[in-house]
């Protein structure tokens, strides 16, 4: 068959979907398992981290090296209980979270890297920190989160000025030393309808002005006392909002950074986002979550640029998955994942496609990020629902690291793959009659990382050569009728 080619670009979705993945609540999932549960490649990962490389235990995890019968909060340890990041002055790029960031850009999202540092550390430290980040494209990095709160370590140490200060000191050294890192200003935001301030906003706008994302984490449900207590009504350490409610204050706090930013838009996002199962139970969890997405989806002003959801498996009831607590390798699903799947299948959620020209081959193939990426696309006769449909990589393409959409469901092909299964797009929606599909693919670098090619764009960019289409096998019926 003379198979035709497309170019297709794949641009920013109406509000795009992070999704958080490991935290002081939860280990690290790996992609492949993640994109088979969920179908669909998210924009970003979320992965939390922290920085505290002038303290005493330090790099040991904060809850191992400083154990304690007598800590009962979560952050009341001499820095933050996140794993710890393994990188910066003198460190380790094998370690975390450089395998996991490699893991998530392999599979077609950008990494959002979070990270709580302490203030006192030097420049040498943070152009370190920047370095780092230089290979990995499109990283957004959210720094010292949730600023205007009290209870993470960079708090503790600083003034609301010195942590503001320090914020806008970090964010001078990423535009100069990887200009590839957009970093994210998380703070309280409006927390009260009626005030017409945010909390600690005096200290904080330069940072505002300065920074080039703007974030609130808003939570719905929560019950901040956990692990240490059981949420019962009545308790004090869990508190329960409405969906429409925090979405309004989200929305009041993207109006107040405008305003304070002098009128000018920016990227808006909310960078952790949930109700808690510990106080509204599983399945009105997941109503909850559909509930906040249809305002989202029903704001003809369209103000969110995307959102994360907190998280893809966690200990607690804050995750799509629960760890199962025989076996924290195992996930058991909750309710929210399948309302999860279907919110992030809709298109107003999903990046935007758009078909080109025919193309010809070889043809180079451009990965600039989950927002901004040039591939090809395969249009296929299908007369009925397949029971067969396999896509081969012959030599000349068996190394190349590609993800593949077909009907809106997406595939992986790591380096060394052969063959690649498409039939569970056709078991999960079988076709009841003739259609033409088209199979996109895509190539992010083969191993999460830009290669420093001397050209203009090398951190933004990575290019792929598609010498040729795979080959399409596919078969109607059995290969014997026993």
């Amino acid at each position: 068959m003379d198979q035709k080619a497309y170019g297709i670009h794949m641009g920013p979705a109406k509000c795009a979907v992070d999704l958080g993945d490991g935290s002081e609540r939860g280990g690290y999932v790996n992609q492949d398992y993640i994109l088979q549960k969920l179908d669909r490649p998210h924009r970003a990962i979320s992965l939390m981290y922290c920085y505290y490389p002038l303290d005493k235990g330090w790099p040991g995890r904060a809850s191992v090296a400083h154990a304690s019968d007598s800590v009962s909060f979560a952050w009341d340890y001499p820095y933050d209980d996140y794993f710890t990041y393994k990188g910066g002055l003198d460190g380790n790029l094998s370690d975390e979270p450089f395998p996991y960031m490699r893991d998530v850009r392999k599979h077609g999202q950008d990494v959002l890297l979070t990270l709580t540092i302490d203030p006192h550390v030097s420049d040498e430290h943070l152009i370190a920190i920047a370095k780092d980040l230089t290979t990995f494209g499109r990283v957004q990095l959210r720094i010292n989160h949730e600023a205007t709160g009290s209870w993470f370590s960079f708090n503790k140490r600083c003034t609301y000025q010195e942590v503001a200060d320090f914020y806008v000191r970090f964010h001078k050294v990423v535009k100069e030393y990887a200009p590839n890192v957009q970093t994210i200003l998380c703070i309280g935001g409006i927390e009260d309808e009626n005030a017409t301030e945010m909390l600690k906003e005096k200290e904080f706008t330069e940072a505002v002005k300065a920074t080039d994302i703007w974030s609130v984490d808003k939570y719905i449900t929560l019950h901040y006392g956990w692990p240490y207590d059981i949420a019962e009504r009545g308790g004090k350490s869990h508190y329960c909002k409405t969906a429409e409610e925090t979405y309004r204050l989200a929305k009041l706090s993207y109006d107040r950074f405008c305003y304070l930013n002098g009128g000018s838009k920016k990227p808006m996002v909310m960078s952790e986002l949930n109700a808690d199962g510990d106080v509204t139970g599983q399945i009105k969890q997941a109503s909850i979550m559909k509930e906040f997405c249809d305002f989202i989806k029903e704001d003809k002003e369209q103000w969110l640029s995307g959102f994360t959801m907190y998280q893809f498996r966690d200990d607690g009831r804050l995750g799509l998955e629960m760890t199962d607590p025989n076996n924290k390798d195992v996930g058991i699903e909750q309710p929210l994942l399948q309302e999860y799947k279907e919110i992030i299948h809709d298109d107003f959620f999903q990046p935007v496609m758009t078909t080109k020209e025919e193309t010809t081959f070889p043809v180079t193939l451009r990965w600039g990020g989950s927002e901004d990426a040039d591939g090809v696309t395969m249009p296929i006769h299908l007369e009925k629902n397949p029971v067969f449909f396999e896509v081969y990589f012959e030599e000349e393409l068996k190394e190349l690291n590609l993800m593949m959409c077909i009907e809106n469901m997406w595939f992986y092909k790591a380096p060394g793959v052969t063959c690649i299964d498409i039939m569970p797009t056709f078991w999960k929606n079988p076709l009841s009659e003739k259609k033409e599909v088209s199979l996109i693919l895509f190539a992010p670098p083969s191993d999460g990382e830009n290669k420093n090619t001397g050209s203009a764009d090398w951190m933004v960019n990575s290019y792929t050569v598609l010498p040729i289409l795979p080959k399409i096998r596919i078969r109607y019926e059995p290969t014997e009728a026993c």
